[in-house]
């Protein structure tokens, strides 16, 4: 009895390890159109959502997304408790330190935005109150300019509605956020405004794992994604238009690596 237990146990491990590897568990901040959101039925739709769904399919795995903030998707991917983050991420040298990155699929940049009656540029910033999306880009080019501009008191928010809710209701004079995030969410808040573009060279990519053994075959799935028009043809959907040519939406690029 005692041996056909343990067996059991055995088998039943190995199976919860099969399964496991047969599901991808992705981790994505729920309100960031277009990137990610929740349809009526609560359902994650968006750019990066398509993007992380066609990369399972050729991969042959189920897909689980998880419903998460923006700052916890950096600790959830370090444990390990996802495979995967979606979510506007930005690759920068300091997160390659503890994350790995697969090849980029969007260039942006950051902005400047207010409400319509608000400052027009970043040098009517001095003294003045600024925002950003804790753990963002955005907060760390706040961070980094605040003396070259001026800036007064600073207001991390764990949330972007939060933060552009304030600027509309003028608790803090401007932010410093991702453009076509900001562009997209302009188009309901009507109060806001983008004031100055901040062109930083940032590249949107997959997060995962710092050696992750599917690192590779995400981003080969991306490649192709690439190369079969299917990245072209969900930009035109969820952006816009059509990728400019040599931008990281249709081009293949390598893993970027630490520096």
């Amino acid at each position: 009895m005692k041996f056909n237990f343990l067996a059991g146990l055995a088998l039943a491990a190995g199976l919860a390890t099969t399964a496991g590897a047969e599901t991808l568990r992705v981790g994505a901040y729920p309100s960031n159109p277009p990137w990610e959101f929740k349809n009526e039925q609560s359902e994650f739709e968006g750019f990066e959502v398509e993007v992380i769904r066609g990369v399972a399919e050729r991969l042959g795995m189920e897909i689980e997304i998880q419903d998460l903030g923006f700052q916890a998707l950096f600790a959830a991917t370090s444990s390990g408790r996802i495979d995967a983050a979606i979510s506007s991420i930005t690759i920068t040298n300091e997160r390659l330190q503890n994350q790995a990155f697969t090849q980029p699929y969007y260039d942006s940049a950051l902005v400047m935005v207010t409400n319509q009656s608000g400052p027009e540029t970043l040098a009517e910033l001095s003294g003045a109150t600024v925002g950003g999306l804790a753990a963002s880009t955005g907060e760390t080019w706040i961070q980094e300019n605040t003396a070259q501009y001026g800036f007064g008191e600073y207001k991390s928010y764990p949330t972007q509605q939060g933060l552009l809710l304030d600027i509309v209701n003028g608790r803090v004079t401007a932010g410093v956020s991702d453009y076509l995030g900001v562009a997209f969410a302009a188009q309901q808040m009507t109060d806001l405004k983008i004031a100055e573009r901040i062109r930083t060279g940032e590249q949107y990519a997959i997060m995962m794992p710092k050696g992750s053994p599917l690192l590779e075959k995400v981003n080969d799935a991306i490649s192709a994604m690439k190369e079969d028009g299917t990245m072209a043809a969900l930009y035109a959907e969820w952006i816009g238009g059509e990728p400019t040519e040599g931008s990281s939406t249709i081009t293949v690029l390598p893993i970027p690596q630490a520096q």
